[in-house]
């Protein structure tokens, strides 16, 4: 065999066994022992659960999957989980996962760490986290599939479930490194515990809501139901609080939007902008853009320049629109997920300052 094709084939060796070794080692998974106590006790005010919108609708015994009769059910809420620190409090934020994940990817971080949810809580704001309609405690319209099974509908009629996919939707596309298994050489990402990701990984069913997309209002109605909040957003959701600000911005301080798949810098119109510009908008984004997503569609370093051009027309309409990248600031290695990274208490940190200059409770 060539010397170099025995080069290659050992690399190829040694990443599958490294990629293999994380993604199938058991003392790598997040137990209860495994989760690291904070340096203080975490004192509340009140902590709990409630539902933003929905519908009551009438489904058949065939839609219910039931062998009862016909019933109503609601369809198209949305849960949101809160807590609210005791004494003084800034504006409340509102937390919303990205695409094929939950609200757990704001909460303890997959090596057992601090995550955001609770870090803006020690931080005095008011802090809820939603699970987007159709995922998680939300739920999902079951009365679509049902009727595909019954032979009522087409199985063309729906719409795919689609889920994230270990080695290149999550390891390449979020930026651990170029390829399955090789890391970059300043990854953020606590590597050793990635199997953990694919844990938090859940079916998504998004192409299956109904349009317009029903998070959009329950957004800006949450909003408005806690006095006025914060929309934070990540990747797959990072355009929900434009568009719940384009229904109704009375309850949105501010929008702190993360990752974004886009910012349609050029798809919305001078009215739209004008609409946008009165809201005080921070884009995050991390490290390594350039490098290929191994995904069809636009890389990250597209969407960073869609949404600088977004920036640009907001700033131009006499908005307050900036952008975080923290390698700017000589901080390397950030990727997709910076609520998870290693330094997410520090990339935390400067989102809250911005906050603290930029939004009035």
């Amino acid at each position: 065999m060539p010397l170099h094709w025995l080069s290659r084939l050992c690399q190829i060796t040694a990443t599958t066994t490294f990629l293999f070794a994380i993604m199938s080692n058991p003392a790598a998974a997040q137990t209860y022992s495994s989760i690291q106590s904070a340096a203080s006790p975490l004192v509340l005010k009140s902590r709990g659960s409630f539902f933003v919108g929905g519908q009551n609708v009438e489904q058949s015994f065939v839609e219910l999957g039931s062998l009862r009769a016909a019933d109503r059910v609601t369809v198209n809420q949305m849960y949101v989980e809160y807590m609210v620190p005791d004494g003084h409090t800034k504006v409340p934020v509102v937390m919303v996962h990205g695409a094929g994940l939950s609200g757990a990817s704001f909460d303890t971080t997959v090596d057992g760490r601090m995550g955001w949810f609770e870090y803006f809580v020690r931080q005095a704001h008011p802090t809820l986290v939603v699970d987007q309609i159709g995922r998680g405690r939300s739920g999902f319209n079951q009365a679509l599939y049902n009727n595909v099974g019954a032979g009522n509908e087409k199985p063309s009629s729906l719409a795919p479930i689609t889920r994230m996919g270990d080695n290149v939707a999550g390891w390449v596309n979020f930026r651990f490194g170029p390829t399955p298994g090789v890391a970059y050489p300043n990854s953020k990402f606590p590597l050793e515990a990635a199997a953990e990701l694919s844990r938090q990984g859940i079916p998504d069913l998004s192409a299956a809501l109904p349009k317009p997309n029903p998070n959009f209002k329950a957004l800006s109605n949450l909003a408005k139901e806690v006095g006025g909040a914060i929309l934070l957003s990540h990747s797959q959701s990072g355009h929900f609080p434009l568009e719940s600000a384009l229904i109704d911005a009375a309850g949105i301080r501010g929008m702190v939007i993360v990752e974004p798949g886009t910012c349609g810098g050029s798809s919305w119109t001078d009215e739209q902008i004008r609409t946008l510009a009165k809201v005080p908008t921070l884009i995050v984004y991390g490290d390594n853009l350039s490098a290929s997503t191994g995904l069809p569609g636009p890389g990250w370093q597209d969407r960073f320049d869609d949404c600088q051009k977004y920036i640009g027309r907001i700033n131009q309409a006499g908005g307050n629109a900036s952008m975080l990248h923290p390698p700017d600031l000589g901080i390397h290695g950030n990727s997709h997920l910076l609520m998870q990274d290693k330094n997410n208490l520090q990339i935390a940190d400067l989102i809250l300052q911005w906050m603290d200059r930029n939004t009035q409770p």
